[in-house]
């Protein structure tokens, strides 16, 4: 889903919808998890804007501590608030057997939603795909989007990140050349390829076909090969 296509379905739907779709775009929650979200999980205290445990989910490495973006927090506290400051308790109630809203709870507004904005039809699990395309689009890496995920282990999460060249390029530069064999000094210019044939002394090595050696290994202008 496409940043425009986030607001426009946002602007469009419920006060509840919007507020649970918020929170799965911002967080990358299954949400299953969402739903059983309680208000003893929300520290407003802890990182910059608070965060939520997510006690059980599809996996052990399901539990997991996030930390609330602007938007979630805003989204919370706000329900929080208009709920009398509970200290337990489900955030998202609904008349059910749980106690807690579930996936036929939001179906309805949830075509509703999509029939007005006229966004492309897509599942509320989408929103977790789209959340963690973007956390990998932004150079996080593999194994804490797997931690942010929930995955069970870095290959899962491996598919959203996809590094572009510019990412490749300073990761390598990152290095500072320790693994590439050269230095600064030794570096040949793009033409010394067709030059090569001609051993040149270059601060007491030779530089040839066969390469870099030292200037007393030279015999009749050609470098030793042993």
């Amino acid at each position: 889903m496409t940043a425009e296509e986030e607001s426009r379905y946002l602007s469009a739907a419920s006060p509840l919808l919007e507020a649970v779709a918020t929170v799965l775009a911002d967080t990358g929650l299954r949400p299953d998890e969402c739903h059983r979200l309680r208000w003893e999980e929300i520290s407003w205290a802890n990182g910059r804007n608070g965060n939520l445990l997510v006690t059980r989910g599809k996996t052990a490495a399901a539990r997991r501590v996030l930390p609330m973006a602007p938007r979630v927090r805003r989204v919370l506290e706000s329900r929080w608030i208009a709920s009398g400051r509970p200290s337990q308790g489900w955030i998202w109630c609904a008349p059910t057997k749980t106690g807690h809203i579930d996936h036929s709870s939001l179906k309805k507004q949830h075509n509703k939603a999509i029939k007005l904005s006229g966004v492309r039809p897509f599942v509320l699990y989408s929103l977790r795909h789209t959340f963690l395309t973007r956390l990998g689009e932004s150079g996080c890496d593999a194994w804490t989007l797997a931690r942010v995920a929930g995955h069970s282990s870095a290959t899962i999460s491996s598919r959203y990140v996809h590094p572009s060249e510019d990412a490749v390029l300073a990761a390598m530069s990152r290095l500072g050349g320790h693994n590439s064999g050269h230095s600064a000094n030794r570096a040949l210019s793009p033409n010394s390829a067709s030059r090569s044939e001609t051993p040149v002394e270059l601060n007491g090595w030779v530089v040839s076909a066969a390469g870099l050696e030292p200037a007393t290994h030279a015999l009749k202008g050609h470098c030793s090969t042993n």
